[in-house]
């Protein structure tokens, strides 16, 4: 049995990642705030809190454990609020915004990676990145470094791992674009927040954004098609 952990189910790509990963016939157990319309496997938990995450993904693999040939770990929850320019914008926001796109995550893997460090099959963690952790913009300083220290973290992770005697492979992957409610909050924003608002308006008025459907479907195919040790840990889903 494949087992993966996906977390943000409740919309967006997590949610179409849980439904389409169902569909294939594998286990899934998504994790999110609200519990979305005919939620399977799913647990109620909000990643700005973070005092029981190891504890819940220790459960998790010992509840799957026995019947698993892999696990796989999908951080795919997070949030671009705050959106404005730095000077602005709120500091409790920028905590809540680390605690999802970032330390959550670390916390998630660090648990996933000692709980099953012994476990003989395959091992895999999913972070999905951005372009913005790649590139400045504007209004998004939080976001960016959040998505920034993602992609270094797993850096860390698949350098080390490489040493491991039953390794866990890692890709840090960015989506693209993809018509979401993340980009109705961007498009809802103030220029003076985000100057590259007018840019944003055009991508979904021309119909340059990806669904969230297309999006889950490619990185699927890229999880069962791609050797993660081979592409490395940092990826673009629009290269494959």
């Amino acid at each position: 049995m494949d087992v993966f952990i996906v977390t943000g189910t409740s919309k967006g790509i997590g949610f179409e990642l849980s439904r389409q990963l169902r569909v294939k016939g594998n286990k899934v157990i998504g994790i999110a705030r609200t519990v979305p319309t005919g939620a399977e496997d799913f647990v109620a938990a909000d990643l700005a809190q973070m005092e029981d995450l190891a504890e819940l993904m220790a459960s998790l693999i010992d509840e799957h454990r026995e019947a698993a040939t892999s696990f796989t770990l999908m951080n795919n929850a997070g949030m671009v609020d705050p959106i404005g320019l730095i000077g602005s914008v709120s500091a409790e926001e920028m905590t809540t915004a680390m605690a999802v796109n970032l330390t959550a995550p670390m916390i998630l893997s660090n648990a996933f990676i000692a709980k099953l460090q012994d476990f003989k099959g395959t091992k895999r963690i999913v972070n999905i990145s951005s372009g913005a952790g790649r590139n400045p913009y504007e209004g998004w300083g939080t976001y960016c470094a959040t998505k920034a220290g993602l992609d270094h973290f797993s850096r860390v992770v698949a350098l080390e791992q490489a040493n491991a005697a039953y390794p866990v492979e890692i890709v840090s992957i960015a989506p693209g674009i993809i018509d979401t409610g993340m980009q109705e909050t961007i498009r809802a924003s103030q220029e003076e927040a985000f100057p590259l608002l007018e840019r944003f308006i055009d991508y979904k008025e021309q119909g340059l954004l990806s669904s969230a459907e297309q999006t889950a479907e490619k990185l699927i195919l890229f999880m069962e098609k791609e050797d993660f040790q081979a592409v490395g840990p940092i990826v673009d889903i629009r290269n494959f």
